[in-house]
């Protein structure tokens, strides 16, 4: 069965985890390929504008593999080496997958998000947590590192203290504390929480495609390099952006007073 059921409606595709018997689990075999796939697919598909992110059943993700971790199976089995592998070239793929889709990702957090599963929604560009949602990154609870990369993502959504409680803890917090903290942007009622996801992605998808996904890549790269260098990177990309359709659609429609039609030209 595939780990991801994939459904695209109109210029929204929703990607949801689904193992919801074993509450999501995240690094089987192929799961790196799977997300991988899936996220090339949606950065060459210029009809697709924005993607939600959800897990089935109760639960977001609990992470990695609790009983693979006991049996010594699949990535978690092996020598040293072997197992750094099974990291890099499975579990990885999923983060590095995500972390390079192009259009704005929504992850929709209905239950659990652990570990590895906090980390996967935290490469959401916005998050939204159902009232059932709690947040952990429990690796050294398991006597274990964060070993998925979440040492550098969670600093940069929630700052390095509150990170570091996290994370030298193991604490898991509810929704409201994940609010509090910056971790999501909106606590909602747990049957609302797909229409919610669903009514933001209409938005952000009613904006004029090339635009869309190159702020995206000036906010991402805009973490990563100098000021002036920042500057540089947003007065190249807006000259480009000046020349389209949608530029003179948008400002024609300001003027007139009128919802504008962005085509993506």
């Amino acid at each position: 069965m595939p780990l991801l059921q994939i459904a695209k409606d109109g210029p929204i595709t929703t990607l949801t985890i689904d193992r919801a018997e074993t509450m999501n689990p995240l690094g089987a075999a192929g799961d790196g390929d799977e997300f991988t796939a899936a996220c090339t697919a949606i950065n060459r598909d210029y009809d697709t504008r924005c993607v939600i992110l959800t897990g089935a059943g109760r639960a977001f993700s609990a992470g990695g593999d609790i009983k693979a971790m006991r049996d010594k199976t699949g990535g978690f089995g092996g020598a040293t080496p072997v197992i750094s592998d099974g990291y890099r070239n499975n579990i990885h793929m999923i983060l590095r997958a995500l972390h390079t889709v192009r259009v704005p990702v929504i992850a929709a957090v209905n239950g659990a998000a652990i570990g590895l599963g906090c980390d996967v929604a935290c490469l959401a560009d916005i998050r939204i947590a159902s009232d059932k949602a709690k947040f952990g990154v429990t690796f050294l609870k398991l006597g274990i590192v964060p070993g998925d990369g979440g040492t550098w993502i969670l600093p940069r959504v929630i700052g390095m203290s509150r990170a570091s409680e996290l994370f030298y803890t193991g604490d898991v917090i509810d929704a409201g504390t994940a609010q509090d903290w910056g971790l999501v942007s909106r606590v909602v009622a747990h049957d609302d929480l797909m229409g919610e996801a669903r009514r933001l992605a209409e938005k952000i998808a009613a904006m004029p495609p090339h635009s869309l996904r190159q702020s995206k890549m000036l906010l991402r790269q805009g973490q990563q390099v100098s000021y002036d260098t920042a500057l540089e990177m947003a007065a190249n990309t807006q000259a480009m952006m000046h020349t389209t359709d949608d530029h003179a659609e948008g400002v024609a429609a300001l003027i007139e007073k009128r919802a504008p039609h962005f085509k993506g030209a």
